[in-house]
């Protein structure tokens, strides 16, 4: 059983849509690949706020719900640890980000490369099935250098993945806008 095809009819609002994205992603992703350090402290500290806001609003429900539970306590806890771990070690949380990074790759380049066939045959697919094997390349090589090349490979590999996932939306956009 085959899967329906994708038909995308963009009207004008879309095909903008289409091309700011991938305008915004390809100039995120040129910080990353000419930055790659600056992406990857970037990203564990993004992660490490974040972390850290969780455990605050869940101590905060904790506070309010559930004073006497130290169980509730634990999770606000680790998850305040956590974060403050990575804040205060970015290349460490840089290596664990990696191993997750790795699985990201390999599930948006299947999901690209999905996408990809059920486009095909309309202008722009193989743009997507690049990316999805570019994709799926990365997180190999991730692997392959794993933890020791953890502090620059984020970065640039995230870099690369967006600046190339940028250029498919602008080539999907420009197809449209000639259709």
């Amino acid at each position: 059983m085959t899967p329906p095809s994708v038909e995308i009819t963009m009207g004008h609002n879309l095909r903008k849509a289409t091309f700011i994205a991938g305008i915004m992603l390809v100039l995120i992703g040129a910080v990353g690949v000419f930055l790659p350090q600056v992406m990857s402290v970037t990203i564990s500290v993004m992660v490490a706020c974040l972390l850290m806001a969780g455990g605050l609003f869940m101590a905060y429900l904790t506070w309010q719900g559930y004073r006497n539970s130290w169980m509730a306590w634990l999770k606000a806890f680790v998850l305040m640890v956590l974060g403050l771990l990575i804040a205060f070690h970015p290349a460490a949380g840089a290596a664990a980000l990696g191993l997750v990074l790795v699985v990201y790759f390999l599930l948006n380049g299947f999901a690209c490369i999905t996408f990809a066939l059920e486009l095909r045959p309309r202008k722009g697919w193989g743009w997507m099935v690049c990316t999805g094997l570019l994709s799926s390349l990365l997180a190999i090589v991730f692997l392959i250098g794993w933890p020791f090349s953890a502090t620059w490979l984020v970065g640039l590999f995230v870099g690369i993945t967006l600046f190339f996932d940028g250029i498919a939306l602008l080539v999907l956009g420009l197809a449209a806008n000639k259709a």
